[in-house]
């Protein structure tokens, strides 16, 4: 199911917190929303999932609206908030049977879709145990489980790793890509290699606004600048080193990696490329090149660059 976010705007009294927000994502896609905190993030998911109404503009999702039919819209999503809220003195069965009449699974297809989720999710092992004996990895799992039981068309997950431990979020980031191949998920992390090894698309906002939106790899690309390479000499005259490269017309700037080594982060002029002419000047001055690599940007360095505060 697609989602069209158009033009929404929301303010708490003299904040505006979404400023003319508008975007689409389409069915199948797994859009990575990042920005930092106070950006928009929860307020733009809320509003998708019709906790709150903006004050301005709507969203639509396939062809209803949230102004208009909050409760059809209601029906259609899943949605895991931060804080994923359960009933921790109650046993995962139970609560996920409890959940899925509330989300209005008809009594004869509860059973079956309870085992599939408790299936999917990887509860099988815990699933006579209270949720407040849980981990916090299994407690995410619970989460996810609730969020799917009514089998929605669109899943809104909101920090679904937060406070797990490293293979914990592996299991969450390959639950998380498989049920991507059948729905439309929006995903808030601040784990940004998180983001890039599960999302299609990332969109970054800032106050409100769009600063980026495109696939992980285009907005590296997008944002990249001059060519920066990492330089390696085998001399162990750093200054000369120094001297030599910041001589090469086609560099603009040469640092030091660290105080004890002989790489260097070489950046090239603006459309220009400096690897050649290195190689020359390593050929002149009898030296070999131990290194000699593009340095790409991550999207932390794209976050960081589209968010900083100027």
């Amino acid at each position: 199911m697609d989602i069209q976010v158009k033009n929404i705007t929301k303010t708490y009294g003299t904040q505006k917190a979404l400023d003319d927000l508008s975007f689409e994502v389409k069915t199948g896609e797994i859009l990575g929303f990042l920005g930092p905190n106070g950006a928009g993030k929860t307020t733009t998911m809320k509003a998708i999932t019709c906790y709150i109404r903006p004050n301005e503009g709507d969203i639509i999702l396939g062809g209803k609206s949230v102004l208009n039919a909050p409760d059809e819209v209601k029906k259609r999503i899943g949605y895991l908030p931060e804080n994923n809220p359960l009933y921790l003195d109650m046993a995962i069965m139970d609560y996920l049977y409890f959940i899925g009449e509330l989300q209005g699974v008809s009594k004869g297809d509860l059973k079956s879709q309870v085992e599939k989720m408790i299936r999917i999710c990887g509860l099988d092992l815990e699933k006579h145990k209270k949720i407040g004996e849980l981990s916090k990895g299994y407690k995410q799992r619970v989460g996810l489980a609730q969020a799917l039981i009514h089998d929605p068309e669109v899943l809104i997950l909101d920090e679904p790793t937060t406070g797990l431990d490293p293979n914990q979020i592996i299991e969450i980031r390959k639950l998380i890509k498989e049920i991507g191949k059948e729905k439309t998920v929006i995903l808030s992390s601040h784990i940004l290699a998180e983001v890039e090894a599960t999302c299609d698309r990332v969109l970054i906002i800032n106050k409100g606004k769009i600063v980026a939106d495109g696939s992980p790899e285009t907005l590296r690309k997008e944002t990249q600048g001059a060519e920066i390479l990492k330089v390696g000499l085998s001399t162990t005259n750093r200054d000369e080193a120094h001297k030599a490269l910041t001589a090469i017309k086609e560099i603009a700037s040469v640092t030091f990696e660290d105080s004890g080594s002989m790489l260097f982060d070489v950046e090239s002029r603006v459309g220009q490329s400096s690897a050649e002419s290195i190689f020359k000047m390593c050929v002149n001055k009898g030296w070999f090149i131990t290194q000699l690599r593009p340095v790409e940007k991550n999207l932390e360095d794209v976050f960081r660059e589209l968010t900083q505060v100027n």
